[in-house]
């Protein structure tokens, strides 16, 4: 109390970086605790497949039906579980008047069981039956409500009837199959769609997952190691892409599912590690400036430490005296600390689009709690303890006992060490925030404002896009639709197999396959480079097709027009597809990577699976959207209306790097403020300690900016030398971290000057509140003596 300005400083400085460390610490424990709701995380896998191409190896979780034939019959014995399953895909789901669209899987009857799913009612093998379908507990309520789920009968997708046989715990948010909202028996798979009972002898159709549990007493390499050339051995043609097998544990789905030319090189996991070590950063941060402003204070209380022994205290005494005190602000700091997290955690979640709860009863929490207080109060208040209680009373209660030269030695180390901190997540900050800016400035290559998607993949839908055309057209909310085989935003298919004139012999193509009907250019305001669009007029454009630029170069054609390709998985008399035009590359992967390869094919199977609607410009979107489904209504009453604005599903694409980018930026304020707050004290206790010299220059002549210039060029001093080590540690640790983008900002040399700059600035700014105050006071106070 006596001290109110250095308490403030020094308790809520600690509590802050405190504070920030214990949300960061409850992030990180969130990611790192991911697919923890499945008590056989450590034995579930999938199974990925790594394919070369060209020399470039490509990695991912789609595989061939006949894999799980080879694998059952001839490896049986290394799995406790293998589970065919289909992706994830929305569904309508209709029981009476109720209609939902609801995400979910078809898998085979091992499962629930393989995911130790919590059977609230029903039967835990309740995919047995054909006609089954297992909900988890909020679709059940949403459909049923207060009556009894077991034995109801669902519409899906207006395609069959499927009785409920178990109604299963929502998985949490934090999990991987936390969409899983429903599971249908995978035999029912095979019959709804006839393509997948064709595919069980192609290899080169890789259009399925599998998962797989391992026993106990094996291991994820060992299995590997046994399966990784099964469909090398098995493929025949497919063959030649070299394929190898391996399993990707669940624990590695979230944080490191990222691979490079087949190597796996992390994911999430670089994040984790990133905000680990900036709030140790931050934490380290607060302590330092609690060590600095507890150590400066502490040299005022030489007298008292003197007294005190003369009068008979024990060096041990004075020792807990000092080392009690930096507890208890300690402790006032952390409970401040915990206050602010309870406040701030609401809307931490929101920005980081988590549903983290505060640990009350865990146990561990409130341990690693304690022993992080017992630490700091041990770091911040060891130095007053041993160093002052050495003193010799006669040495101080006299006036000889002097600070050595190099006193201040270790208070412009760890100013030092603070600064360097904070230049390196100015640094950081900036250069993230670039490389989201570089990747959002980037051209998508086709017009994505006033676009809209509907998803069509019901039955209801076949045979109605003339229909609906003409009448969304006809309703003025609309002025071009088209359809297609997948979003705009993302590639569904990836096909090989072609052949053209030009071919290399070598050649192993990997080309993204889109299906459109005529429109779609026109309706996403394609441009076309070369050749000419699709003209529903001629017959002959059913057998025609698009590529992009990329496609072009990957190809090797340099007059495509008229070029022929023939697919070779596809026996005669499938006529050859020709090249009728080039349009302009559009990014549909992440905007991150290069574009990739593509052909868009006359749509004549009817393979929609979205309506991408052109809304009118003339008219407000929420006044055509809401035409549109009045439209969509009169001829599909049952069905949940749904749509997505393009550009917001495109935008879904910088989510997570831009809340790791406003959670950096974030991060790095307080970590300003922090080393600020410590400035701040520091710089007070200086003017404080050189009062007196200040007063004898002031009275021989010197300015209020002599005395500034005085008292601040020591602090810009260490800031330099802060930003001559942090900008190389800098420029290491970002230039690794811009190699995971193919398509990536350069370090420009303005960044790193500009962080110079920021530090130099907050310095000043900092500093010379304390320095001006002291330059201005009345030499006559300062000199008077006691």
């Amino acid at each position: 109390m006596k001290n109110k300005g250095y308490s403030i400083i020094n308790i809520g400085g600690l509590a802050l970086g405190m504070a920030v460390t214990l949300i960061i610490g409850l992030w990180v424990h969130d990611e790192l605790s991911h697919n923890d709701y499945f008590k056989k995380k450590s034995r579930i896998a999938q199974i990925y497949q790594s394919q070369t191409f060209n020399g470039q190896v490509g990695t991912g979780p789609a595989i061939p039906r006949p894999l799980e034939f080879a694998l059952r019959e001839g490896y049986g014995d290394n799995f406790e579980h293998l589970v065919m399953a289909s992706w994830t895909t929305p569904l309508y789901l209709n029981y009476g008047k109720k209609s939902l669209s609801k995400e979910g899987n078809y898998m085979q009857e091992g499962a629930p069981d393989m995911l130790d799913l919590n059977i609230l009612k029903g039967e835990k093998d309740g995919l047995r039956k054909i006609n089954a379908i297992m909900l988890s507990k909020s679709v059940a309520d949403a459909l049923f409500g207060e009556e009894e789920p077991i034995g109801k009968v669902v519409k899906v997708n207006s395609q069959f009837d499927a009785e409920v046989t178990a109604v299963y715990e929502d998985i949490p948010v934090n999990n991987s199959f936390n969409d899983l909202q429903f599971i249908l028996p995978w035999e029912k798979y095979l019959t709804v769609f006839e393509w997948i009972k064709n595919a069980e002898d192609q290899w080169g159709n890789n259009s399925f997952q599998l998962f797989a549990e391992i026993p106990e007493n094996s291991t994820m390499d060992q299995v590997t190691e046994t399966i990784e050339d099964v469909k090398k051995n098995e493929s025949g043609d497919e063959a030649e892409f070299e394929p190898k097998l391996f399993l990707l544990p669940m624990e590695d789905w979230y944080l490191r599912s990222n691979f490079q030319n087949g190597q796996q090189v992390g994911g999430r996991i670089k994040y984790v590690w990133l905000f680990a070590i900036i709030g140790a950063f931050v934490l380290l941060l607060a302590c330092i400036n609690f060590m600095n402003l507890s150590t400066a204070r502490s040299e005022k209380r030489a007298k008292e430490v003197g007294i005190r022994k003369s009068i008979g205290s024990q060096r041990n005494q004075i020792i807990n005296q000092f080392l009690s005190e930096s507890f208890l602000v300690t402790l006032f700091a952390f409970v401040l600390a915990v206050i602010l997290v309870l406040l701030l955690l609401d809307g931490f979640n929101d920005l980081a689009r988590k549903e983290i709860a505060f640990p009350w009863q865990n146990g561990q929490f409130w341990l690693i709690s304690i022993a992080f207080i017992l630490f700091t109060s041990l770091l911040a208040g060891s130095y007053p303890a041993l160093y002052l209680s050495s003193f010799k009373p006669v040495d101080v209660l006299k006036g000889t006992l002097a600070a050595g030269k190099y006193a201040g030695l270790p208070r412009k180390i760890l100013v030092v060490l603070q600064f360097t901190v904070s230049v390196a997540f100015i640094i950081g900050t900036v250069i993230v925030m670039q490389q989201i800016n570089h990747a959002k400035n980037r051209p998508v290559g086709y017009d994505a404002e006033g676009l809209v998607q509907v998803p069509v993949m019901s039955t209801d839908f076949e045979g109605k896009y003339e229909l609906m055309r003409n009448e969304f057209i006809k309703s003025g909310a609309v002025v071009e639709m088209s359809a297609s085989s997948a979003p705009t935003t993302q590639i569904w298919s990836n096909r090989g197999g072609f052949t053209w004139d030009g071919k290399p012999d070598s050649f192993q193509e990997d080309i993204a396959w889109t299906e459109v009907t005529p429109e779609y250019a026109k309706s996403l305001n394609l441009k076309i480079l070369e050749g000419r669009d699709f003209n529903r007029e001629l017959a002959s454009d059913s057998n025609a097709v698009l590529i992009n630029e990329t496609a072009k170069k990957y190809m090797g054609l340099t007059n495509p027009v008229g070029t022929f390709i023939k697919d070779e998985d596809i026996e005669d008399p499938f006529p050859p597809m020709k090249i009728i035009g080039v349009v302009q590359d559009m990014i549909a992967q992440s905007p991150y990577e290069p574009v990739k390869q593509g052909i868009y094919a006359f749509d004549k199977h009817g393979n929609q699976s979205f309506y991408n609607l052109r809304l009118n410009p003339d008219r407000s979107a929420s006044g055509n959207i809401a035409t549109i489904e009045n439209v969509f209504k009169i001829h599909f009453p049952d069905i949940p209306f749904q749509y997505d604005f393009v550009d917001t599903e495109y935008g879904e694409k910088f989510a997570s790097e831009e809340r790791i980018g406003t959670l950096s930026a974030i991060f790095t304020a307080l970590a300003i403020l922090i080393s600020c707050l410590g400035l701040f004290g520091l710089t007070s206790y200086v003017a404080e300690q050189r009062k007196k010299e200040i007063g004898v220059r002031k009275v021989l002549g010197a300015s209020v900016f002599n005395v500034w210039n005085m008292l601040s060029k020591d602090f810009l001093k260490l800031v330099v030398i802060s930003c001559f080590i942090a900008i190389p540690i800098a420029y290491y640790v970002m230039n690794g971290w811009l190699q995971d983008y193919p398509y990536r900002v350069l370090l420009e040399w303005w960044i790193f000057l500009l962080a110079v700059v920021g530090a130099m600035a907050i310095t000043i700014l900092t500093v010379s509140f304390q320095a001006i105050k002291a330059a201005s006071a009345n030499p006559i106070k300062s000199l008077r003596t006691e």
